[in-house]
């Protein structure tokens, strides 16, 4: 599994949708069919608050970057107690990186060596990858949901994506929970600090410690609307 460096991340989220192959459906079955993808298998599986906190994450990034110092405090706040909510919701799993299914588009990088260790696991953003069958004006519609996505606007992301009547691929970005907190921590202590530099390369930690997995790997792992989380994602408090 690929991991991206925060600009690539970004894009990735945005923009530039694979191009792959899949099967169009009849007009009279596609809106079932979307309904059924869209519920249980590709948006329900992302963290609200996960996505809000990488949102955060890349704006603090860009403040820090063009010098707004102080002005990136704020966000770097927001990120940190969205990523700890997001860590109590039911859509987060526990895996090693090793038992996660890479998405072909983002294959693994040749240095990268996937850890066995067992680690909670964000849903951050994700994907829809189109078809190079797709009419211009639903490829549009594609780029556009991806752009929703990356803001943290699911819904709307939902919205745009009626007007594509093809079942298309769906891939979701994954960020380590600990290793994540970690690097963001750290990015908030520097940049309180006045150091812009070290949180930059702070920040760049958490958001090359993303991972792009299948979404089939979600689906088959995903509790039923309204049902606790399995206990291998969430281990009962002593």
């Amino acid at each position: 599994m690929k991991r991206m460096s925060p600009l690539a991340f970004a894009a990735a989220l945005a923009l530039s949708p694979a191009l792959v192959s899949a099967p169009s459906h009849a007009a009279s079955t596609v809106h079932t069919k979307w309904e059924q993808y869209k519920a249980g298998r590709a948006l329900r599986h992302l963290s609200a608050d996960g996505q809000r906190a990488f949102a955060d994450m890349l704006q603090a990034r860009d403040l820090l970057a063009s010098g707004q110092t102080d002005a990136a405090i704020p966000a770097l706040t927001d990120a940190a107690q969205r990523l700890q909510t997001a860590s109590t919701d039911n859509t987060k799993l526990v895996a090693a990186e090793t038992a996660l299914t890479p998405a072909p588009q983002h294959p693994a990088a040749p240095t990268h060596t996937p850890s066995a260790v067992q680690q909670v696991w964000i849903p951050v953003g994700g994907e829809f990858l189109e078809t190079e069958t797709l009419a211009p004006e639903k490829k549009a519609a594609v780029a556009s949901a991806n752009k929703q996505l990356k803001s943290g606007s699911p819904k709307q992301a939902a919205e745009t994506m009626q007007v594509v009547d093809d079942k298309l691929d769906f891939i979701v970005a994954l960020a380590p929970l600990a290793p994540t907190q970690g690097a963001l921590n750290r990015a908030k202590v520097f940049t309180e600090g006045r150091d812009p530099q070290s949180a930059l390369s702070a920040l760049d930690q958490a958001l090359n410690g993303v991972v792009f997995v299948a979404d089939d790997l979600l689906d088959a792992q995903a509790a039923p609307a309204g049902a606790p989380a399995p206990a291998a994602k969430a281990p009962a408090t002593p």
